[in-house]
């Protein structure tokens, strides 16, 4: 299936977070409460690019990282059409993380044409090395304690995702920066 098809298949916003049974007041609130500075974004504008997010609600990332998007989509024009993963694994496969991850949410910017313009996710590098520092604090895997301890480590920084502004700032910053690059 082209990219066009998978863009003519994908819910609306509306309709994604309709759909959400969990992570649904965090993401709204994000939403609700990110100012984006409308002038890092008219570089795209005009230029008809829509998007194709790849994600699930269950997603800390997508719960951070969606609501970002649609903020630079809504000041870009943008259409933004969400696929969820585990029901479409065919277009997942497509865009693995380091090949072999099947990491969320991935924003696949085409065009009218559908022809692929840039691929952005599933974090900012900023993001991944907090993410990272945070793992490495963590026991062994086969630790007694492991599970317990990577569940303390993934609730805070879901607090985090949802309470500090400067993650918003530099998740919006990443994101414009890739499709710039791609774009210009």
């Amino acid at each position: 299936m082209k990219l066009n098809d998978w863009f003519d298949r994908g819910l609306t916003y509306g309709q994604y977070v309709e759909g959400m049974t969990v992570n649904k007041e965090e993401m709204e609130s994000i939403f609700d409460k990110f100012t984006l500075d409308e002038e890092k974004v008219g570089f795209l504008k005009g230029r008809q690019l829509r998007v194709i997010v790849l994600t699930e609600d269950w997603c800390g990332d997508a719960l951070l990282n969606n609501p970002i998007l649609m903020k630079i989509a809504d000041a870009a024009d943008m259409d933004v059409r969400f696929i969820l993963r585990d029901q479409n694994l065919e277009l997942m496969d497509q865009y693995l993380t380091n090949g072999t991850a099947r990491s969320i949410p991935i924003f696949i910017f085409i065009d009218q044409k559908g022809e692929e313009v840039a691929v952005w996710g599933p974090r900012a590098v900023a993001l991944q090395e907090m993410v990272d520092r945070v793992k490495a604090t963590l026991p062994p895997a086969d630790a007694h304690d492991f599970k317990e301890k990577q569940a303390g480590a993934f609730k805070q920084l879901r607090e985090s995702y949802v309470k500090d502004s400067s993650l918003w700032d530099i998740v919006s910053e990443s994101i414009l920066e890739k499709v710039k690059e791609r774009v210009l």
